[in-house]
C-alpha cells in the first residue's frame, strides 16, 4: 500500500484578495492647475474657486448635469411641466394637492374655478344634456357654438390631471388645436400616414381642407362621437372615443374619402380607403353612403360595399358584411334603415332592404328584405320577433339578448 502525502500551501489574505477581487478602476485624471481648458471662459469666480479646492483636496469634480427646460409662463403650466419631468410628481399630488383641481365631469360636481391662465373654460352643457341630433343650439357652422368641442377639451384637461404621462399626447392631439376639425385632421393624419407614400403633413392638409368644405360631414362628426359616448358602456368620456376608438376613426376617414369621391378625386379616395383597411382592419368603399349618429363598435372586420347605404343612428358591430350580389352598373349592396342594430358577424348580401328599427342577430345571414321593427336570426335569417314600441331603436338600446327583452315580442316563423 502506497501512502500519498498532500502538501498544503498557505495563501495569505492579501494574496487571496488579489486573486478574487478585481483591481480598483483607473481614476479619472484630475484637473491640472496649469490646464485651464476645463474651465469655460464664462465660468464665474465661484466655479473657479471650487476647481482649486477640489484639486487641493484631491477630489474629482462632479459630472456635468444636463438640464431640459420647458417654458412655463403660468401656474398651471408649471404643474404640467413638473408632471412631465418628475415621475414622482403624480404620486405626491394624487388626491393630496388641493391646488391641483380637477374639472367636474357633470353639472352635479363642484364648479371649476375660472381664471385667465389659459385653463379650459367649462362647457355650456355636459353629457347627457347635449342633444344627440346636433341642432343649431349644439353646433353652428360659423364656430360661435360648438358644445361637443368644448366638452371634449374640458374632459381632455381632466385626463391630463389624471394621467400626467399623457399630457404631451393630449395637448398635441386636442388641447393645442382651435377646432374639432383641426384636431381630427392631426389625429387621423398621424394614424394613416406612410413615409413611403404620403407623410402626415400632406394627409393633415387634405383632411382639414375636406372637412372645411363639407358642412354636413362636420355635423355628422359630432353626432358620431356623441353616439358612441351614449351607447357604449365602456366609454367614460369623449376623449376615449376621439383618441382610441378605431371604429370612429375609420368612419371619419370614410367621410373624408366619400367627399373626395364625390368631387371626382377617386384615386385619392381609394388611397384613404386602402390605408384605413390596413391600419384599422375596416373596409368601407368611398362611394358607400353613411348617415349621422353611426357607431362602428370594435370595428375589426367590417366590410361595406360601394352601393351600400346606412341610415341614421345605426349600430354595427365587428365582422359585419354588407356585401354585393350582381353586376357593375346597378345597386348591388344592402340598404339599411334608420336605427338598425347589426350584431357581430352578421352578413347581409345583395340589394336587400333592412327596415328601420330592425335588429339582426349575431352571425345571421340575410338575403331577403327585412320588415321594419323586426328581429331576424339564423342562417338563413328568419323573423323570430317584433319590436313592440315602433319608436324604439335597437341600435340605441344595444340589447342583443332575445329572452327577457321587454321591448320585444317573440314568435316562430319559417323564414323571410
Amino acid at each position: 500500500t502506497t501512502t500519498t502525502t498532500t502538501t498544503t500551501t498557505s495563501i495569505s489574505e492579501e494574496q487571496a484578495y488579489e486573486n478574487w477581487h478585481v483591481p480598483t478602476p483607473v481614476e479619472k485624471p484630475r484637473i491640472s492647475m496649469t490646464n485651464t481648458s476645463m474651465l469655460d471662459e464664462n465660468s464665474n469666480d465661484a466655479e473657479r474657486n471650487n476647481m482649486v479646492r477640489w484639486h487641493a483636496e484631491g477630489i474629482s469634480p462632479p459630472e456635468p448635469k444636463t438640464t431640459r427646460r420647458m417654458v412655463a409662463r403660468d401656474e398651471e403650466s408649471q404643474k404640467l411641466r413638473g408632471a412631465l419631468w418628475h415621475e414622482q410628481h403624480f404620486e405626491s399630488t394624487n388626491g393630496k394637492n388641493d391646488n391641483l383641481q380637477r374639472p367636474p365631469m357633470s353639472t352635479n360636481d363642484v364648479a371649476f374655478t375660472e381664471n385667465d391662465d389659459g385653463m379650459v373654460r367649462p362647457p355650456a352643457a355636459f353629457y347627457p344634456d347635449i342633444d344627440l341630433s346636433i341642432p343649431e343650439s349644439v353646433y353652428k357652422d360659423d364656430g360661435s357654438i360648438d358644445l361637443v368641442w368644448d366638452l371634449l377639451k374640458w374632459e381632455a384637461q381632466a385626463e391630463c390631471q389624471r394621467e400626467p404621462l399623457l399630457v404631451s399626447f393630449l395637448y398635441s392631439t386636442i388641447l393645442n388645436h382651435k377646432s374639432l376639425e383641426s384636431s381630427l385632421a392631426f389625429l387621423l393624419a398621424n394614424r394613416l400616414q406612410s413615409p413611403a407614400m404620403m407623410i402626415s403633413t400632406q394627409l393633415q392638409s387634405i383632411i382639414l381642407d375636406t372637412l372645411q368644405r363639407d358642412a354636413q360631414a362636420r355635423r355628422y362628426l359630432r353626432a358620431d362621437i356623441l353616439a358612441v359616448r351614449d351607447r357604449d358602456p365602456a366609454c367614460n368620456c369623449l376623449p376615449d372615443v376621439f383618441l382610441y376608438f378605431k371604429g370612429f376613426h375609420a368612419l371619419q376617414s370614410h367621410r373624408v374619402a366619400h367627399n373626395l369621391w364625390k368631387r371626382n378625386k377617386q384615386v385619392l379616395a381609394h388611397y384613404l380607403q386602402s390605408q384605413v383597411s390596413q391600419v384599422f382592419q375596416i373596409d368601407i368603399h368611398p362611394n358607400a353612403t353613411m348617415q349621422s349618429g353611426i357607431m362602428l363598435d370594435h370595428g375589426t372586420g367590417i366590410v361595406i360595399g360601394s352601393t351600400a347605404s346606412v341610415g341614421h343612428n345605426c349600430s354595427i358591430l365587428h365582422h359585419v358584411t354588407l356585401g354585393g350580389s350582381g353586376v357593375k352598373g346597378e345597386k348591388r349592396h344592402p340598404t339599411v334603415g334608420d336605427g338598425v342594430l347589426l350584431g357581430a358577424g352578421a352578413t347581409v348580401l345583395g340589394n336587400v332592404t333592412l327596415g328601420q328599427g330592425s335588429q339582426v342577430g349575431a352571425g345571421t345571414l340575410v338575403i331577403q328584405d327585412l320588415p321594419s321593427h323586426c328581429v331576424s336570426v339564423g342562417v338563413p335569417g328568419r323573423i323570430i320577433g317584433q319590436i313592440v314600441d315602433v319608436t324604439e331603436q335597437p341600435s340605441v338600446g344595444m340589447n342583443q339578448m332575445i329572452e327577457g327583452n321587454s321591448h320585444m315580442v317573440t314568435f316562430e316563423s319559417e323564414g323571410i
